[in-house]
């Protein structure tokens, strides 16, 4: 089978529903859909309790499919055997090409492995609590945290450029003699797009971007964006720019003063590529 994009990955969305964030379901359906096309959208859990009855609107909304898992045992999450035994029979169907684990529970650290032996494309998201031996196991990890606070910025317009300052107009000066009409006001100066949130990125993190730049660099050190950031999660699955506030990862190279970015024109004359490299590279 040819490889395909990422926009034309078939997946399939397990949602653990007692390990997931209801008021967050709706951002994390859009984030998939930066992944691929989900074709299969079921969420496990004990529908017949009363504390369900919330998720109802939630399902209908992103056309989510419950699936009834009886809680034999008090105290003991029983969806999981259910959705371990659903993604294996939808593996075997051959009908996608990639799953998303929504869960924070470790148990499905084993599937995640399987499903990735089989050539699968495995996305995790859960809560920052998940644990780590779940979130290597996939081959991306996003917190469920970072995707409603980029959601939640988008929606109150934080991202946008802020309007320009209103100029008072002067009292109104009687015409000169000669003149045919008074000049117009001047148009107020355009204001700068406000630059990326200025946070502290982890010492560690900005030695896993040197050490990939030095894996990839050429012979003078420049590394394609793209192919530093299928890297950087290769090596990490939970990277992510916007775990340090930044929305793009060429975004956050750019304010770390170790690192030059170099833009360059292309051919076509509305492409460019992307090049970085360590400052510090012998």
């Amino acid at each position: 089978m040819p490889e395909q994009s990422g926009q034309d990955l078939r997946l399939a969305v397990l949602i653990d529903a007692d390990n997931a964030s209801r008021t967050a379901m709706r951002d994390v359906m859009a984030e998939i859909a930066v992944y691929g096309t989900p074709t299969i959208k079921r969420i496990y859990g004990d529908w017949t309790t009363p504390n369900m009855t919330s998720w109802k609107p939630i399902l209908l909304e992103n056309a989510i499919s419950p699936i009834q898992q009886y809680g034999y045992t008090t105290g003991k999450n029983s969806t999981d055997s259910a959705m371990i035994i659903d993604a294996m029979d939808i593996l075997y169907t051959g009908r996608v090409d990639g799953f998303v684990l929504v869960s924070s529970d470790s148990d499905f650290t084993r599937l995640a492995v399987r499903l990735r032996e089989a050539g699968m494309k495995v996305y995790g998201m859960g809560e920052r609590k998940t644990p780590s031996a779940f979130i290597v196991a996939c081959d991306k990890f996003v917190y469920i945290e970072v995707i409603r606070d980029a959601a939640e910025k988008a929606r109150t317009g934080e991202t946008r450029k802020p309007e320009p300052p209103k100029l008072e107009r002067p009292a109104k000066e009687p015409a000169a003699r000669g003149s045919r009409r008074q000049k117009k006001a001047e148009e107020p100066p355009p204001v700068p797009a406000e630059p990326e949130p200025a946070q502290s990125v982890p010492p560690e993190v900005i030695m896993l971007i040197a050490d990939s730049l030095e894996m990839l660099g050429d012979e003078d050190g420049y590394v394609l964006m793209g192919d530093l950031g299928n890297l950087l999660v290769k090596k990490q699955p939970d990277f992510d720019p916007r775990n340090f506030g930044f929305t793009k990862l060429t975004n956050l190279v750019r304010a770390l003063d170790r690192f030059e970015v170099d833009i360059r024109s292309t051919s076509q004359p509305h492409v460019k590529h992307i090049y970085v490299r360590d400052k510090r590279r012998k």
